[in-house]
């Protein structure tokens, strides 16, 4: 092998037979070595590099005779050693893309006596290597002390998942299996952090983790993500993590988790019976305020009522002054009944679910709303079923339910358009369907999925408080029964509500 022995090393020579041998054992191997000067011409080549370029190889510039480049190639590891002095392994297809083919050049120093004679270089498969970063990368587990951190990792309540620098899980415990939907063994087969995280989820981990603003470069501390697990499902998670170094140099990173699902709901309960509580008070005030207001109408109205028929029984009156009087009894009865219907609205106590006719609780919340100037040029249409279950429920929580959204609808067509009020049996189920329709603008469908979340609104600040389709939809969920909403743009919206009927055995 031509340069064979211009490597310069200072050792007892090797007997004939076994120098002969080690040669033909290097030129034999798929393994492609070569050895290069200080000055990167090549000095000895074995048979697969001569095989794989061709031509005379010994005396040319290793990048012009193997990439045909004028310049050393980007992070060559062979200047890397002329600055450091130790060796070294490059990734080939990361330094070169050229000359890829998922290969990684270890290359190594050849002194004399101190003096840096030559330097040989042999490729390793990729895979070869990334078995030596896995080793290096789970080292750190095996210090002393390692086997209780290793089981206090593995038994965590949370989960636990340590992965190399391309992303392959090397640690991955019972409950991250639990949480992301993976086994154990699925995991550490095949499975990389980037299928874990959605979109750039893990480029944007990684880059706060080697950041100043998450708790100090290689930390991150409680940063709230979304986790994408096996079967799709997404699962938001509070994650703390670390980079793990071997020295400077960064080999893996791990990082703790835990499920936030449970502790979302709760809070979401929370936040449901603090409006439910915000509506108790509000309807125990306009209770207050109705009687208030009914106290002090009704003595009026009834002295204006028995004195106007006093008049019609003691005195002798033309006809037509007698029609004006009947005129007054009838008006002060119609404000008698409409202050009695405003007190049985109000009155909110405890909830009293009983057999109700929807029918007559639609009418009864119309019977408000009609003579409202809002409601002037809006036409109400009734389709009601005549033959209608009753269902188990809070008649003056409906009333509330049906006056929010009937209310709602005239205000989205400002006071102009139709609305609809239609009552029909759900085929096949046990429940009955309540649908208000308007010719409105329509709801957007980008927040469709939210108009039922608390203090959501599209009104100005001092126009509502995003409570109304949140406390609706809290009573029709109460009631066992469901709301949703179908709408279209300019095709105005319609909300549909379901409610479970009374079977024929509990209204008797």
């Amino acid at each position: 092998m031509p340069g064979s022995g211009s490597c310069g090393q200072k050792h007892p020579p090797f007997p004939l037979e076994e120098a002969e041998i080690l040669l033909q054992a290097i030129n034999a191997s798929r393994r492609r070595l070569f050895v290069i000067t200080k000055d990167l011409r090549i000095i000895a080549a074995n048979r697969a590099v001569r095989e794989r370029h061709g031509g005379e190889l010994v005396a040319r510039v290793c990048h012009e005779a193997f990439f045909d480049s004028p310049e050393p190639c980007n992070e060559c590891p062979a200047l890397e050693i002329l600055k450091t002095r130790k060796p070294t392994s490059r990734r080939l297809d990361e330094w070169f893309p050229r000359g890829g083919n998922n290969l990684c050049l270890h290359a190594s120093p050849l002194f004399d006596e101190r003096d840096l004679q030559a330097i040989a270089i042999l490729d390793h498969p990729l895979s070869d290597v990334r078995e030596s970063e896995r080793h290096i990368s789970t080292n750190f587990l095996w210090e002393p002390n390692s086997f209780f951190v290793w089981n206090l990792m593995l038994s965590s309540a949370d989960g636990v998942i340590a992965a190399d620098t391309k992303g392959k899980i090397l640690l991955f415990n019972d409950a991250a299996a639990e949480i992301t939907g993976y086994t154990v063994d699925e995991a550490l087969a095949d499975l990389t952090i980037d299928k874990i995280y959605p979109g750039d989820g893990a480029r944007e981990i990684m880059r706060k983790l080697r950041s100043e603003e998450c708790g100090g470069k290689g930390k991150l501390k409680n940063y709230l993500v979304d986790i994408v697990r096996k079967d799709g499902q997404t699962v938001p998670i509070g994650l703390s993590a670390a980079l793990i170094y071997e020295g400077d140099r960064e080999v893996a990173s791990a990082g703790f988790f835990r499920d936030r699902r449970e502790r979302l709901e709760m809070q979401r309960q929370l936040q449901k019976t603090q409006v439910q509580l915000h509506q108790a008070e509000k309807m125990t005030s306009l209770g207050k305020l109705a009687a208030g207001v009914a106290h002090q109408l009704n003595n009026p109205l009834g002295g204006i009522a028995l004195f106007a028929q006093l008049l019609l029984e003691e005195h002798e009156l033309e006809e037509g002054a007698k029609k004006d009087i009947r005129r007054i009894i009838e008006d002060a009865e119609r404000c008698q009944t409409t202050v009695k219907e405003l007190l049985a609205f109000a009155r909110q106590t405890k909830q009293e679910i009983r057999p109700c006719d929807i029918n007559e609780t639609l009418r009864r919340t119309l019977f408000f709303l009609e003579k409202q100037p809002l409601f002037r040029n809006v036409k109400i249409q009734e389709d009601l079923c005549p033959d209608l279950p009753l269902v188990c429920s809070d008649g003056q929580q409906l009333n509330h339910v049906f006056m929010n959204i009937i209310i709602n609808a005239a205000e989205a067509m400002e006071g102009q358009g139709t609305i609809t009020l239609r009552t029909s049996v759900v085929p096949g189920a046990e429940s009955v369907r309540i649908q208000i329709s308007d010719t409105g603008p329509g709801i957007p469908e980008e927040i469709q999925p939210v108009i039922f979340e608390p203090y959501f609104t599209t009104k100005e600040a001092d126009k509502g408080t995003g409570l109304g389709l949140s406390i609706v939809y809290g009573i029709i969920e109460n009631h066992h029964g469901t709301i949703s909403v179908d709408s279209r743009p300019n095709e105005g919206a319609t909300f549909v509500i379901t409610l479970p009927r009374v079977q024929p055995a509990a209204t008797q």
